[in-house]
């Protein structure tokens, strides 16, 4: 396969610990999707993207890293993951991994170590305020789950910032350490293997976070950095950017200057493609759709869209206007329970659709006919529904049903 890659693949995303169990234990591994290999060959599937594979204390379905370096336990060994990798490059299959370092765990030791000593040389590498914060409760991006921003550390006396979840502190990005360090972890996994890292939370790496200050322009030096680094490390390496912003914004983060080169990240999702697509499938009218190719923006030449219908997260509708989310509310989620956030659904697709199989075929058939690299959740090839049983957004992380047991 050529260094364009990417731009012919068809990206299958999947939790390892959700996927298949080789062991009996109750949690897939990796040794359970290295047995899957063939079946996801067969589906035509050329990118596995893995959601977090490695040490975390499950607070958020291991977006709250303790070890960078590691693999979770419960998953399997550095040594399965390179049997993985080996494996299913054997079949035209790569590998990207999801890269979450706008925040570590709280249990991670560098912030342990910040936390307990503030001459610690892992003080700097998150941000805090000897003041209470006036903006302690703005930038919330979990309304109903997370109050605040800023919280007191109690073993340090001092606030620090997180925009996630409280036991999730944010790395300071402006600090030189920091971004070496990440880059170390990037090489590390590109030599293990992997084909590239889906960016967490891109914009909220990239922005300066001060207390009681607006942060400023977001600082794109950092994809500079990585950009050039993961094709010094492996020249066929990509950096795929979770984005969700406005349309004028969107070429930054793949060009460093206007009609310039791709020099930045290789691929971005199509949020607007996304949220445009389910306005038209709920109110049957293809003009919303058009409208968002229409404002799509130009990418440069080597640069690619990432279309989805649905991924890990709710179906997130924030960008359209009320009168629209409520159409697609009333559509596809018109249970409250269905909804998450004020601004998301939290369904798989087939029960969206009623089960309604020629409506999922017009959905797919209108994803991989939009511009950008196809990108398939698990179980979706198969109907899987939710279980809003569970709270959040487990009811869209459930194991993948590989026969009609109470666990697939």
């Amino acid at each position: 396969m050529s260094e364009r890659w990417y731009k012919e693949a068809v990206i299958y995303c999947l939790e390892v610990e959700s996927f298949q169990d080789s062991d009996g234990d109750g949690y897939g591994d990796l040794r359970g999707l290295i047995s899957r290999l063939d079946y996801l060959s067969r589906l035509g599937v050329t990118c596995l993207w893995l959601n977090p594979v490695h040490p975390t204390p499950h607070r958020d379905d291991g977006y709250d890293v303790s070890d960078y370096y590691g693999v979770d336990p419960r998953l399997g060994t550095l040594g399965d993951f390179a049997e993985l990798a080996q494996q299913a490059r054997q079949r035209g299959i790569r590998l990207l991994l999801d890269l979450v370092v706008n925040h570590t765990s709280d249990q991670h030791p560098w912030f342990r170590s910040a936390r307990r000593d503030k001459e610690s040389p892992y003080r700097d590498w998150y941000i805090w305020s000897d003041s209470e914060p006036l903006d302690r409760q703005q930038g919330i991006v979990f309304p109903g789950e997370q109050t605040e921003t800023w919280s007191f550390d109690d073993e340090s006396k001092a606030w620090y910032f997180h925009r996630f979840y409280d036991f999730q502190p944010d790395l300071n990005w402006s600090n030189p350490a920091v971004r070496a360090e990440i880059k170390k972890v990037m090489g590390f996994w590109l030599q293990l293997g992997a084909s590239g890292f889906r960016i967490d939370a891109a914009p909220f790496v990239l922005e300066q976070v001060e207390a009681g200050i607006d942060p400023g322009p977001l600082d794109f030096s950092i994809l500079d950095d990585w950009r050039q680094d993961v094709q010094w490390q492996s020249g066929d390496a990509v950096l795929l950017c979770e984005a969700n912003v406005g349309p004028e914004d969107l070429p930054t983060y793949c060009a460093g200057r206007t009609d310039g080169p791709n020099d930045r990240a290789h691929m971005l999702f199509a949020f607007l493609l996304n949220t445009k697509l389910w306005l038209a499938l709920a109110r049957r009218d293809s003009e919303p759709l058009v409208e968002a190719l229409q404002a799509l923006p130009r990418l440069p030449a080597m640069a690619q869209w990432a279309s989805f219908l649905r991924n890990h997260d709710e179906l997130d509708l924030s960008k359209l206007t009320d009168e629209q989310r409520n159409d697609v509310f009333r559509a596809f989620a018109p249970k409250q329970d269905m909804r998450i956030y004020g601004r998301g659904i939290r369904r798989r697709l087939t029960p969206m659709f009623g089960g309604d199989r020629r409506h999922i075929e017009l959905a797919y058939s209108l994803q991989f006919s939009m511009p950008g690299t196809p990108v398939v959740r698990y179980g979706e090839e198969i109907g899987m529904a939710e279980n809003l049983a569970l709270s959040g957004r487990n009811a869209i992380r459930t194991p993948m049903q590989w026969d009609d047991g109470p666990a697939g």
